[in-house]
C-alpha cells in the first residue's frame, strides 16, 4: 500500500548531551534547562530520540561528502578530486582520514538514547495530558524506538570498525549500555573493544526488545501508530535490520581464525565448516522472519525514484524534495557537476535481457550496439550515449557536448548516473530551476530477499530449503530477476548445478546490480574478502556516421588496495591515543 510522505519533523534539541562534541566516549552535558525540569517537558525528552534520527543521512550521499561510496569501489569513479572518497579510492584511508567514520556520531547517539531510557519514560513526563492510555502507548513506542536506535548505531559501528586483529581475533566496538557505562568509559585506560560476536549479540538483543514495543507498521489515523509517524522504526524495520546484521555476522571477514582465516588478498579458507554454516543458517532464519513481516517483493522501478508517495519497496527511508543530486551528477553542460561516473566494470556486469552474461554467446550481445536488449536494471542505474536528457540525447562520444573533449569536467568513464535522479526537464535550469521528490532507502525489501538468498545458499546450498523456510536461494534469485524484467532464468539453474561456491558469485553479482549506488558495494567486497585492486574502466565512444559509433574500453583509474589491511578500517587515531587497551584492526 502507498504511504503518504508525511516527513517526521526531526527536532534537533541541543540539550542533555545532544551537541556534537570532540571526545566521543566522554561527551559534555549541556544542562541549560536542568535535568529535573527538562524531563517534565515531553518535547525535550523525545527530542533526544529525534536527534538520533536526525543524525541519519538525509540524502543518500550525505555521509560521504556528496559522493557515493560506490566511487571507492569498482562500480564508479568521482570527479570530486578534493573529496575524501577520491583520496580513499586511491588508497588514502588512514586513522586520521576515514570518510566512512561514524565513531563520534554513534557514541553521541548512544548517550542520547541512554539519557532518554533513564529519564524520558518516568511518571514525571506526560506525552498526552488529555489521554492517559495514549500517554502509556506513546512511552511504549518510544521505548521500542530507543532500543532500535541503539541497535542501528551499534550496527553502523560494527559495519565500519568490525574486523580482525593481528592475533586472529574478530573484534567490534566498546559496548556502552547505560549512562553509568558512559561515565565509566570516561576512565579511558579501561576502554576495550568487545568481540564481534558480543557486539552482534547486543545488537540482536536490542532489536528483539524493540520488536516487543513497536507496531508492525504505521498506518491509519491513530496519533501514536498512524501514518503521521511513518519514518520511525516499526517491526518491519527492526526485522530488516536484524537480517542485515545476521548476514554481516556470518561473513568470512568477521570470523576469528578458528572459523575463517585470511590467506591473501581476496583469499580465505574456512577452518570450521560447521560453525560457518550454522551462522549462515541463523542468518537465513532472520531473513525469513523479516520476509514474513514485509511480505511480497515489489522490486525497484524508475517510478520509485521521484514518487511523492513512499514506494512499497522501501521499508525505512528518508524523504526530501530538492535538486542536489541533479546538481551534483548531471553533465556539466546541463549545469551539473558530473560527479559520479559509473564504470564499464559495472555496465559489463549487467546481463542481457534473456538473463545470460554478455560474455555468453547465448546472450545475443552485440558489441556494436552494447546497450540494446540488456538487463533492465542497467537502464535504472546508468545514463549512456544517446539516452535522452533534458529533451535531447546525451552526446558522450568524442566531441559531443557531454564528453570531456568539450567540457573537461564531464564524465571520465563515458557514463552518467541515472539511479535516484529526476530527469524532469529543466530541473536545474539556470533561470527557473525546480525540485523533485527523492529518497534515501536505509532498508529495502529487495535487500532482505538478497540477504536470504546469500544465507540460504551458504547454509543449505543453491536448491536446499531450510527447516521452517519458504524458499531456496535459487527461488529467491529467480524472483528478484523476474521482478527486474529478466525474461529467462536458464542461467540461474546452470550456475546452481555447479554448487555453492559458483552460486555465491551469482548471488553477490545480483547484490551488486540491485544495490548499486546504495553504498553497499564497499562493505560487501570487504566482508567477502573480494579482490580490491581491479582497475576501473570506462568506454571511449567515437562517432563514425550519423547513428553509428565505435566503442573502446580503456582504463580510467587504478585501485591501489594492495594490502590486507584495506579489508578493515583503522580505529580513530585520537581514540587509540586516549585508550591504550584498544586493539586496532589487522595491518593498522
Amino acid at each position: 500500500m502507498n504511504k503518504f510522505n508525511t516527513r517526521i519533523q526531526i527536532l534537533v534539541l541541543f540539550i542533555l548531551g545532544s551537541t556534537v562534541i570532540s571526545c566521543s566516549l566522554d561527551p559534555e552535558i549541556d544542562n541549560t534547562y536542568g535535568e529535573e525540569y527538562a524531563f517534565t517537558l515531553p518535547e525535550k525528552a523525545e527530542g533526544l530520540l529525534m536527534n538520533a534520527y536526525s543524525n541519519l543521512p538525509n540524502t543518500i550521499v550525505d555521509d560521504y561528502g556528496g559522493n557515493f561510496l560506490d566511487a571507492a569501489t569498482d562500480n564508479a569513479v568521482t570527479n570530486d578530486f578534493n573529496s575524501n572518497i577520491y583520496r580513499m579510492s586511491q588508497g588514502g584511508l588512514t586513522a586520521n582520514s576515514n570518510p566512512v567514520s561514524v565513531w563520534g556520531a554513534a557514541y553521541n547517539q548512544f548517550r542520547n538514547v541512554h539519557f532518554f531510557l533513564e529519564n524520558g519514560l518516568g511518571p514525571q513526563v506526560n506525552y498526552d495530558i488529555t489521554n492517559e492510555e495514549n500517554n502509556i502507548r506513546k512511552k511504549r513506542n518510544l521505548k521500542g524506538e530507543a532500543f532500535y536506535l541503539r541497535a542501528w548505531w551499534g550496527f553502523r559501528l560494527l559495519q565500519v570498525y568490525g574486523g580482525k586483529t593481528a592475533e586472529g581475533d574478530a573484534l567490534g566496538y566498546p559496548i556502552i549500555l547505560s549512562l553509568k557505562s558512559d561515565e565509566e568509559a570516561q576512565d579511558l585506560d579501561t576502554v576495550e573493544r568487545n568481540t564481534y560476536k558480543e557486539c552482534v549479540a547486543q545488537i540482536e538483543q536490542d532489536l528483539d526488545s524493540a520488536m516487543v514495543y513497536l507496531p508492525l507498521e504505521y498506518a491509519g489515523s491513530d496519533p501514536v501508530t498512524g501514518e503521521l509517524q511513518i519514518g520511525r522504526a516499526d517491526q518491519q524495520v527492526v526485522a530488516a535490520l536484524k537480517a542485515r546484521v545476521a548476514v554481516y555476522a556470518a561473513s568470512p571477514a568477521y570470523q576469528p581464525d578458528s572459523v575463517t582465516r585470511l590467506t591473501g588478498m581476496g583469499q580465505f579458507s574456512i577452518t570450521d565448516q560447521g560453525i560457518f554454516e550454522a551462522q549462515w543458517e541463523q542468518a537465513a532464519r532472520a531473513a525469513q522472519e523479516a520476509i514474513d513481516l514485509i511480505g511480497a517483493l515489489p522490486g525497484l522501478s524508475e517510478a520509485d525514484f521521484n514518487s511523492n508517495n513512499t514506494p512499497d519497496e522501501f521499508i525505512w527511508r528518508s524523504y526530501h524534495r530538492n535538486r542536489s543530486l541533479e546538481n551534483q551528477n548531471y553533465p556539466f553542460g546541463e549545469y551539473g557537476q558530473a560527479r559520479t561516473g559509473p564504470s564499464q566494470n559495472l555496465v559489463d556486469t549487467f546481463y542481457s535481457e534473456n538473463g545470460f552474461p554478455i560474455t555468453d554467446t547465448r546472450s545475443g550481445y552485440d558489441p556494436e550496439h552494447p546497450y540494446e536488449h540488456r538487463d533492465p536494471r542497467l537502464y535504472l542505474n546508468v545514463l549512456y550515449n544517446g539516452v535522452e536528457l533534458n529533451n535531447s540525447p546525451l552526446q558522450i562520444y568524442e566531441g559531443g557536448k557531454d564528453s570531456r573533449t568539450v567540457y573537461p569536467q564531464n564524465t571520465r568513464t563515458g557514463y552518467y548516473l541515472r539511479k535516484w535522479l529526476s530527469l524532469a526537464p529543466g530541473i536545474i535550469d539556470v533561470e527557473n530551476p525546480g525540485n523533485d521528490y527523492h529518497y534515501n532507502p536505509y532498508l529495502r525489501k529487495t535487500e532482505v530477499y538478497l540477504n536470504f538468498a546469500e544465507a540460504s545458499n551458504e547454509a543449505f546450498g543453491p536448491n536446499g530449503v531450510g527447516p521452517g523456510m519458504a524458499y531456496s536461494a535459487v527461488d529467491v534469485i529467480k524472483m528478484i530477476r523476474d521482478k527486474a524484467g529478466i525474461t529467462d532464468n536458464t542461467y540461474v539453474d546452470e550456475v546452481a548445478a555447479q554448487g555453492k561456491e559458483a552460486f555465491r558469485e551469482l548471488v553477490l553479482r545480483e547484490r551488486r546490480l540491485e544495490l548499486a549506488f546504495e553504498n553497499h558495494r564497499y562493505f560487501d567486497m570487504r566482508r567477502w574478502l573480494m579482490p580490491l585492486d581491479e582497475a576501473v574502466r570506462g568506454m571511449r565512444i567515437e562517432q563514425k556516421g550519423e547513428d553509428t559509433y565505435s566503442y573502446t574500453v580503456f582504463e580510467v583509474e587504478e585501485r591501489k588496495f594492495s594490502d590486507i589491511k584495506y579489508y578493515y578500517a583503522p580505529l580513530p587515531y585520537e581514540e587509540l591515543v586516549k585508550s591504550p587497551k584498544l586493539i586496532d584492526n589487522l595491518g593498522w
